[in-house]
């Protein structure tokens, strides 16, 4: 079943984004980013990884902020 919105005429409205750049895969790959920010900064073996863990969980963040402001 698929959805198509409809515009103020009831004309049906393409969506010109092509797929990649849509809201749900950028999200999971944002979440993924935010995923392994936090792993990197729970892990005991290695400093570096825990060094960059910071600005990775923050680069996620930043990149669901800006992914969750684009068309479904």
């Amino acid at each position: 079943m698929t959805t198509r919105r409809r515009s103020v005429r009831g004309i049906p409205r393409v969506n010109s984004w092509p797929r990649w750049l849509r809201r749900q895969p950028l999200e999971l790959l944002a979440s993924a980013v935010i995923g392994a920010g936090v792993l990197m900064l729970l892990q005991p073996l290695s400093l570096t990884l825990y060094s960059y863990s910071f600005i990775t969980t923050l680069a996620g963040v930043a990149l669901f902020t800006i992914v969750s402001k684009l068309p479904d």
